[in-house]
């Protein structure tokens, strides 16, 4: 597939690796391609990227994405797959910047015309794009409303090395919020560990 990475930050750049990696045309979409041209990644404007890709991917701060997406107008975005990995935290990481729901939901109230799935923002970089790397099995978790939707993005998931027994589908995208308001957690988890790079594994009662 022809994927958009909205943004080229470590997560645009881990996940547009990732799926290079598995065969996939990938393009990262800057305001500011000229600047960007060090990353050994193709690189577009905003528009463009959004223009000529099958899925979308929006993995820039989750303050600004809302803005940024709406620079590219909702004529581009209609009928495409929006993967949103964001997060919105202040400069100081202590307050979220959607307190009482969640980017995931914002982003698809401005674009109805868009199918937006949230997933991967409950974890880093590294263990986004290399979960067979950590102590064992772990969940990624998926958000939306349209299953079709929710359906390419598990294929893209497998891709990235997530099989369907890590994936679990949780519900519209009203349930986005649970897996943003986990940032919190996951800071303290990272401290406690003292490393980024770990996940969580839902483990259900036994049978």
């Amino acid at each position: 597939m022809r994927i958009g990475l909205l943004g080229t930050g470590n997560v645009a750049r881990a996940l547009a690796l990732g799926w290079k990696g598995a065969g996939h045309d990938v393009v990262l979409g800057s305001r500011r391609p000229g600047e960007r041209a060090d990353l050994g990644l193709p690189v577009a404007g905003l528009e463009e990227t959004a223009a000529q890709a099958e899925v979308l991917v929006n993995a820039t701060p989750g303050n600004v994405s809302v803005e940024l997406l709406r620079s590219i107008g909702e004529e581009v975005l209609a009928g495409r797959l929006l993967v949103d990995v964001g997060v919105g935290l202040s400069d100081d990481y202590t307050r979220l910047s959607h307190p009482n729901d969640s980017l995931g939901e914002r982003i698809q109230a401005a674009f109805p015309r868009t199918s937006v799935v949230k997933t991967l923002c409950t974890m880093d970089s590294t263990a986004m794009v290399d979960p067979g790397g950590l102590d064992g099995p772990s969940t990624v978790f998926l958000s939306g409303d349209d299953v079709e939707a929710k359906r390419t993005t598990g294929r893209l998931l497998a891709d990235l090395g997530w099989p369907a027994s890590s994936q679990l589908d949780i519900g519209g995208i009203v349930t986005a919020r649970g897996q943003e308001h986990f940032a919190f957690l996951f800071m303290g988890i990272a401290s406690g560990l003292g490393t980024h790079t770990f996940n969580i594994k839902v483990v259900p009662r036994k049978a």
